[in-house]
């Protein structure tokens, strides 16, 4: 049988990257972290770890170990909640998001859920995908509000182990100063905007960009990137450059501005949640999902 213990030894080495950092964080002297993984590996018949001297990587085993570890995490984390449920009469559900899309579909949504189990207690946590997609996965977050570019689906090595559920696509505009020569256009090809200098809302904005533009034949001149969609068009209306923002993102309005579809192939991201992959969904949890559905649906 494997050591729950072991595996969360095994975790903490892939997290920090070496048995003293483990050690540090686990409060375990390095020689006992060590020696939890040799026993974790003799019980496996193989290597979990490669040593080397600039610190230990998971081999695909010990890949298959944490993926593991994480969803037996997620599981007692549920298992406790279940249990607190049945003493408090209370459920909790935590939901991370990222900025636009909570703003865009929460304030509708929560409503729903609270009228339909008025003892569920909320928690709202804010963060990119590649932070709370993890989150998921070891249990500390019920649901995850996520997106991706084109291409696939967020759910690689770091998130195997969770469900995704499409909610809907959130095309890219070009957003230009309402005196823009090509601010009355109905729509526009990455190339017409080479000459253009830029500015970002989002470095993940800025990775598509590059890749549309030398699809297109030309390296775009950013002259910004910043983390926040609001920030870049106020930029953009002080004459600083144009941006590439997606359509949930363009409210609130700022004056002086006019947003421009982008001609196909259109940079898009495409929104949707990340639940831990069970057979058995909590109720409040598929009242969540199903509400989110509803409002990316139009309500």
């Amino acid at each position: 049988m494997i050591d729950v213990q072991r595996l969360r030894v095994l975790r903490a080495v892939a997290d920090h990257g070496s048995f003293s950092k483990a050690a540090a964080a686990l409060r375990l002297t390095p020689s006992a972290v060590s020696q939890h993984v040799a026993v974790l590996e003799r019980s496996l018949g193989t290597q979990v770890v490669a040593r080397s001297t600039r610190g230990v990587t998971l081999t695909r085993a010990g890949q298959i170990m944490v993926g593991a570890a994480e969803s037996v995490a997620a599981e007692l984390e549920q298992a406790r909640q279940q249990v607190e449920r049945l003493s408090t009469g209370r459920v909790q559900l935590t939901v991370a998001t990222f900025s636009s899309g909570g703003r865009h579909l929460l304030p509708g949504v929560l409503p729903r859920l609270t009228a339909a189990h008025p003892h569920t207690q909320l928690h709202i946590r804010e963060g990119e995908p590649e932070v709370t997609l993890p989150l998921v996965r070891q249990g500390a977050v019920d649901l995850a509000l996520a997106y991706h570019f084109d291409g696939p689906l967020p759910l690689g090595p770091a998130s195997a182990g969770l469900r995704w559920t499409s909610l809907m696509e959130d095309p890219l505009h070009v957003v230009l100063p309402e005196g823009h020569r090509f601010a009355d256009r109905a729509s526009l090809g990455i190339s017409e905007l080479a000459a253009e200098p830029w500015v970002l809302g989002c470095l993940k904005t800025e990775t598509h960009l590059r890749r549309y533009a030398e699809q297109a034949g030309f390296e775009p001149d950013v002259r910004g990137t910043t983390t926040d969609y609001f920030f870049a068009r106020s930029l953009v209306a002080a004459g600083l450059g144009i941006s590439l923002v997606p359509s949930i993102a363009l409210a609130p309005p700022v004056p002086g501005l006019r947003s421009v579809p982008v001609q196909p192939p259109a940079p898009a991201r495409h929104i949707g949640v990340a639940t831990i992959d069970r057979r058995h969904e909590s109720p409040h949890l598929t009242t969540l999902v199903d509400a989110l559905r509803e409002q990316a649906d139009g309500g």
